[in-house]
């Protein structure tokens, strides 16, 4: 199980890493730990690969990876404090607008951030191969 955290700031910009194994760009988040609630796993994830504190708001979306059974967990975030700083994990971070989302990320991350940003209530919930929306 993982959690990924789409974070929104008053002008609309979302917090992005690019990651350091495969140069994506995509939403700060990462495996739960066994013991981890979903909330607290968000808030750590985004904290280690960007440097942000963040409040959970909601969650936005339910996305599997049908090829490798993978189930990842969405939320809309807002920044509480920190600042941005590059980890392990991420050679940058960037505050992006929804336009360059769709520019960066590949189709399975943006529609996950376009998603946070609806103000639909109701979580998507989505299929992919791992490259393509398959269902949702």
């Amino acid at each position: 199980m993982s959690v990924a955290g789409v974070v929104v700031r008053e002008d609309g910009r979302v917090l992005a890493i690019r990651r350091a194994d495969n140069g994506t760009w995509e939403p700060p988040g990462g495996v739960l730990e066994v013991a981890e609630g979903f909330e607290d796993g968000v808030r750590r994830e985004v904290f280690e690969e960007t440097g942000i504190e963040v409040g959970v708001e909601r969650l936005t979306g339910v996305y599997k990876n049908v090829s490798r059974g993978i189930v990842a967990l969405v939320f809309r975030c807002a920044p509480e404090g920190g600042s941005e700083q590059l980890s392990a994990e991420s050679t940058a971070v960037d505050w992006l607008t929804p336009e360059e989302v769709s520019d960066r990320m590949a189709e399975v991350y943006a529609v996950r951030v376009l998603d946070a940003l609806r103000g639909d209530l109701t979580p998507a919930l989505r299929t992919h191969d791992g490259q393509r929306l398959l269902g949702g």
